[in-house]
């Protein structure tokens, strides 16, 4: 059996159950202006252009498959509707720090900053715009990935 397979029925899923994906990739932000959405995710996680037109662009972190995309003149730039946040998940809990840095740097707002519980920082920001995003580090969970 496949440790597909037995991830499916260890968690109660059958194949029918279920759409195979990479998991959740992508959220489109309505933003003023592109290239400073770009800019700013840039400098804090490395964010490289994938795809340009005029007024849209689509950045993707290196070695992952997340991307984000900057679309002017949609509606309701940096105001919430149904997404309250979005997070990005650190590889070591000792970068909190250096991620703090790298939000001011670019331009963004720490919000908050502390623990959930003991090894799993976290701190909240706005970017340019005015949405919230998260950085935090979580202690693995029974569905990660095998490394």
């Amino acid at each position: 059996m496949k440790a597909g397979d037995l991830n499916r029925k260890r968690f109660g899923y059958s194949n029918s159950d279920m759409v195979r994906t990479h998991g959740l990739t992508h959220i489109a932000l309505a933003v003023v202006d592109a290239e400073r959405s770009l800019r700013f995710y840039k400098r804090v996680f490395g964010m490289k252009p994938v795809h340009r037109n005029a007024g849209f662009i689509q950045a993707q972190t290196p070695g992952s498959r997340d991307v984000l995309v900057f679309e002017e003149n949609a509606p309701r730039p940096g105001k919430r509707g149904g997404i309250a946040h979005f997070g990005f998940r650190l590889i070591d809990p000792a970068d909190i720090e250096t991620a703090a840095r790298a939000v001011t740097t670019a331009g963004g707002k720490i919000l908050s900053k502390g623990e959930f519980c003991p090894g799993e920082p976290y701190l909240l920001y706005t970017d340019p715009d005015g949405y919230e995003g998260e950085i935090w580090f979580e202690l693995p969970t029974p569905v990660d990935p095998k490394r």
